[in-house]
């Protein structure tokens, strides 16, 4: 696949400056792009950078002043990121894909319904009561257990898990080694006949993913004790994610890499966690919020707030509290001096 400059300008709808003959072989980032490769700029720090750069073109925000240069071209957009999102479309390999229909290998229960046009690869199990909607795609060795409803045109990788009864909405991705529906962490002190140990509570409830939604490699979402735990529309999470049972995440969230959210929390639409946040249970998280990467949430997060840090705070305190812990050196050596 090849474009020349002109044809992206045109297909991103943005302002060409610079030789739009030049054909763009591959897409690259700013600091290894060579002849012949198309980069993006979204920002000052990148736009400096752009002088020494081997790239031939660039996409870029229009709010940043960027030379051209002899022999190169630049096509400015509103947002260099989501252009270059779109560009990257065009370029992407061919997808992996199932052939459409039950492969030889797998093991689908007489009492599944499966929609038109599914493709279900080697080695799968789809379990009794399943329902498989339209156009939706199961790659080897996806495991569907009793009486779990998939929606229409999802995609499911090698290795997930959807536990008994849970459901999974219309154009969902699932990647690699998900489980979705995994008995929630639910134990009680107890008297054994061995004595006290941890008596194991029945979680009995489902997980509810809703449409559009994106699960990524190796997340686990527990199950609830009681009802479900619901992933809201729209909303994606990333890798090696960990949620709790009986959580409720809204809308079009965002959730970040090893992030940890423990059991009942409930979270609001439109809702930002960087990586590797640690969410106290039964707690409320509000719409809008957003939480920087190793925040530790102990209690209440207010709708529209941004908290950082461990234990999380709102950002403007937990500036002055960093500015402070800085200048302790400083102030220590002087409190010194003071007491000679």
């Amino acid at each position: 696949m090849t474009l020349t400059v002109n044809e992206i300008a045109t297909m991103v709808g943005g302002e060409l400056v610079g030789d739009g003959e030049i054909v763009v072989e591959s897409l690259e980032e700013l600091e290894i792009a060579g002849a012949g490769q198309m980069t993006f700029i979204g920002s000052d720090e990148y736009a400096k950078k752009w002088a020494s750069s081997g790239a031939s073109a660039a996409l870029v925000n229009e709010s940043l002043e960027v030379e051209v240069g002899e022999g190169r071209a630049l096509v400015f957009v509103e947002n260099a990121d989501l252009a270059m999102g779109q560009v990257l479309g065009e370029y992407a390999p061919k997808p992996v894909v199932v052939k459409r229909g039950v492969h030889a290998t797998a093991v689908v229960d007489e009492t599944a319904k499966i929609g038109q046009n599914v493709a279900i690869g080697a080695q799968c199990y789809v379990g009794p009561n399943v329902v498989v909607g339209d156009n939706t795609m199961l790659h080897p060795r996806v495991t569907v257990l009793d009486d779990v409803v998939v929606g229409q045109d999802c995609e499911l990788w090698s290795g997930a898990v959807i536990r008994e009864r849970c459901t999974v909405g219309d154009r969902c991705i699932i990647h690699p080694n998900a489980v979705i529906g995994g008995d929630g962490f639910g134990y009680r002190v107890g008297q054994g006949e061995r004595g006290p140990e941890l008596v194991k509570i029945p979680q009995i409830g489902i997980v509810e993913i809703q449409d559009d939604c994106e699960i990524g490699c190796n997340a686990t979402i527990d199950r609830a004790k009681f009802s479900k735990t619901v992933v809201g529309a729209g909303t994606k999470i990333d890798n090696q994610v960990q949620i709790g049972h009986n959580v409720r995440i809204g809308q079009m969230c965002a959730i970040s890499g090893a992030t940890g959210i423990a059991g009942s929390v409930d979270i609001g639409n439109g809702v930002t966690m960087g990586g590797m946040c640690a969410i106290k249970d039964h707690i409320s998280i509000g719409d809008g919020v957003t939480l920087g990467g190793g925040s530790q949430v102990i209690g209440n997060v207010p709708t529209g707030a941004t908290w950082v840090g461990a234990p999380a705070r709102d950002y403007r305190d937990a500036v002055k509290e960093y500015t402070m812990i800085r200048k302790m050196p400083d102030l220590y050596k002087q409190f010194r001096k003071l007491l000679k």
